[in-house]
């Protein structure tokens, strides 16, 4: 069954580096695909015309 020993977790002491660089790292992505986007929808545009 379930276990009756508890960790005390204390708020702030996880190491996030991992964490923080994958969301970066995602964050970077994210921007370049949107701005990727952005620039072949105004080549589109001007193609078209």
């Amino acid at each position: 069954m379930a276990d009756d020993q508890h960790v005390k977790h204390e708020h702030g002491s996880m190491d996030i580096r991992t964490q923080e660089k994958s969301f970066a790292a995602f964050v970077k992505v994210a921007t370049w695909t949107v701005v990727v986007c952005a620039v072949i929808l105004v080549f589109l545009a001007l193609a078209r015309t």
